[in-house]
């Protein structure tokens, strides 16, 4: 028996085919291997000299995706294509078949994922659309996830496993995972509308409820506010995204509304020049324009003016400095005609019977009278020295 498995290993070592095989295939790897890596180092050091933005781009990221090529599934590619110039036994070549798809999917994946990679860097950088890098990376890892997933199922597919049950069984995990962190989730793609839809962005400053505050972060499952106060307010995504958010950084003017009372002994013509002088108080300061200003209603204490302007410009604290300056304005006029602010006061009236008898310290009230007219005829004019 010892004597014959030497017989045959000799014989298989003695064997002319098989070196003959051998060299063929070692020999074609190695020049397919230095060909493909010669035309892929020519591709990727050509240049290209274009003047338009958008064919730069896309040649520049063809190139890159080339140079993520796999040296060892090019290695592997090669091998595959040089024992096509052997015979091989059928079992060899159905393996070499699976081998062939293996590969190629394999190399078409990372091309995808590298294209991922980059068609999200590209999206990061761009300055004329800015956006959430959280959403980009939730973006990323979700297709990333679905192309390999996809991979891994074509290739026990074509290794002749049954994938139904196993496709079947990831369903129902992922339903079990899900409800499991619904609440998660919820913030998660609450995080993906934002970064999607824009309502805000970071540096915004954004109103909603009681709070108010500019956004720091904007994650997974929370976005960060800087309140007025200077603490850190921390927000669930989909709680924020059921509130109404009042985003202050993107208004382009301010619609400004004030009321002021004058006295109710102000003339009719005096009236009419208070609404003129309006318009010119408004018309003269800058970064401001005026809509309307207006005696708008008989009130208890006062004839009431309305006024409406705009401010052109977003910033709050010159909104601030524009209306204190509209309102000192408005009282240097004011004065100037002579027009009196409106104070609250009551009048009282009384009628039928007679009024009750006071006191004031001690005296009845018709004593006190007396006192004052006995000095009103004892005290010296005013024109006498």
């Amino acid at each position: 028996m010892k004597n014959w498995l030497n017989e045959q290993n000799l014989s298989f070592l003695l064997n002319r085919t098989l070196w003959i095989d051998t060299a063929i295939v070692i020999g074609g790897t190695l020049i397919i291997y230095w060909l493909l890596r010669s035309l892929i180092r020519f591709i990727s050091n050509r240049s290209i000299k274009s003047g338009h933005h958008r064919s730069q781009l896309f040649y520049n990221n063809a190139i890159e995706i080339l140079r993520s090529t796999s040296q060892l599934l090019l290695l592997v590619f090669s091998f595959l294509i040089a024992i096509k110039f052997i015979t091989l036994p059928r079992d060899w070549s159905t393996a070499a078949s699976h081998g062939w798809f293996i590969t190629l999917l394999l190399q078409i994946a990372l091309w995808v994922d590298c294209s991922i990679r980059l068609w999200l860097s590209n999206m990061r950088r761009d300055p004329t659309h800015l956006r959430n890098p959280v959403t980009t990376v939730i973006l990323g890892i979700m297709v990333r996830v679905v192309v390999w997933a996809m991979l891994l199922l074509a290739i026990l597919s074509n290794m002749g496993i049954n994938i139904t049950a196993l496709v079947a069984s990831l369903g129902v995990g992922g339903i079990a995972i899900a409800l499991a962190i619904q609440t998660v989730l919820s913030d998660v793609f609450a995080s993906l509308a934002i970064g999607f839809d824009k309502p805000f962005e970071h540096g915004d400053f954004i109103v909603f409820g009681d709070i108010a505050g500019s956004i720091e972060h904007i994650g997974l499952k929370t976005t960060r506010l800087r309140s007025l106060s200077g603490e850190q307010i921390v927000c669930s995504n989909t709680i924020l995204l059921q509130q109404t958010i009042h985003n202050y950084k993107r208004m382009q003017e301010r619609r400004i509304v004030f009321k002021f009372g004058i006295s109710y002994e102000t003339p009719a013509k005096k009236v009419r020049q208070v609404s003129q002088s309006l318009r010119e108080i408004i018309e003269g300061i800058e970064k401001t324009r005026f809509d309307r200003g207006h005696f708008f209603a008989f009130e208890q204490n006062q004839l009431t003016f309305e006024v409406v302007y705009y401010v052109t410009v977003a910033d709050y604290n010159q909104y601030m400095d524009v209306q204190q300056e509209i309102n000192l304005q408005l009282m240097e006029r004011l004065s100037a005609l002579g027009v009196r602010y409106a104070f609250p006061t009551r009048r009282v009236e009384f009628t039928g019977g007679t009024l009750p008898q006071v006191n004031v310290a001690g005296l009845a009230s018709n004593e006190v009278e007396d006192e004052e007219d006995e000095e009103e005829s004892s005290s010296p004019s005013r024109g006498a020295f």
